[in-house]
């Protein structure tokens, strides 16, 4: 795509969503990251879809919505309600339209993308819902499939790579001037029936052959390297060592929420 031709397709407005798309071009350019971009035509040119994404590394939404801005399209992401408890956050959020999601009420965040994906817009959704420490695919939910059954638009399965070598969980942080590779495959779109589960498993399967696919054209995957999966040579955890990890974590994170709502709760009744 030439420049006269993304000027011609990219959204005009919105213009702190126009913003952020100035500071993450900026930020790419100062990290000098090597991006590395398959399937644009496969990212529909107009109308609602649900674009299901890896989920990787903290940072791996960047390349993802850039790849977006490339194709001419702009999406909403759905992510944690916690974000609003920061300034900044809240109005970055309030002024692109994100989608949030508060786990003790999902169906607000449910019903606000089924109506963000009927209004013709794309939604961004993790189907793992957290990082996978392993680097490979964790199970799905079947949100992403249900709200585009719901809505009638497709899902595009999309597959980032090479982010989690910047920032990830129990990973070393690489924010700089590093040039590290990060490649971005967005595959055919997918129709989704009304069987949730059995479509959720295709999905996951689809996505795990572009995963493979992406590795394989990738290049080199050092033997030890933490960024590298175990299947593949690394020291990442496998996916069952993952699972004990998060488990552990899950629960102390619902300690800690104990722990405040005790403490909030005592507060309340001096």
């Amino acid at each position: 795509m030439t420049d006269a031709d993304h000027q011609a397709r990219s959204p005009r407005r919105e213009p702190v969503f126009r913003g952020l798309e100035i500071i993450a071009n900026t930020l790419v350019r100062a990290q000098n990251l090597d991006l590395r971009y398959a399937g644009l035509d496969n990212i529909p040119s107009a109308g609602g879809a649900v674009l299901a994404v890896n989920h990787t590394s903290y940072v791996d939404f960047v390349p993802a919505a850039l790849g977006l801005y490339r194709a001419g399209r702009r999406a909403r992401f759905m992510i944690k309600s916690e974000v609003m408890d920061v300034g900044i956050m809240r109005f970055l959020v309030n002024h692109t339209r994100t989608i949030t999601v508060d786990r003790s009420q999902g169906a607000d965040a449910y019903r606000a993308a089924v109506a963000s994906l009927r209004n013709g817009e794309m939604v961004v959704v993790y189907p793992e819902a957290t990082i996978s420490r392993s680097f490979e695919l964790k199970e799905f939910k079947t949100g992403a499939v249900r709200m585009a059954a719901d809505a009638g638009v497709p899902v595009v399965p999309a597959i980032v790579w090479g982010a989690h070598r910047q920032w990830t969980k129990g990973g070393t942080r690489a924010m700089g001037r590093t040039g590290i590779p990060v490649s971005v495959r967005y595959g055919a779109p997918v129709t989704v029936d009304v069987d949730a589960d059995a479509a959720t498993e295709r999905l996951r399967e689809t996505m795990t052959g572009l995963l493979h696919q992406v590795q394989d054209e990738y290049g080199s995957h050092p033997v030890g390297e933490f960024w590298v999966p175990a299947r593949l040579g690394g020291s990442a955890p496998t996916p069952a060592q993952a699972a004990v990890i998060e488990t552990e974590e899950a629960a102390r994170k619902a300690e800690a929420r104990a722990r405040k709502a005790a403490q909030r709760a005592e507060k309340g009744r001096r």
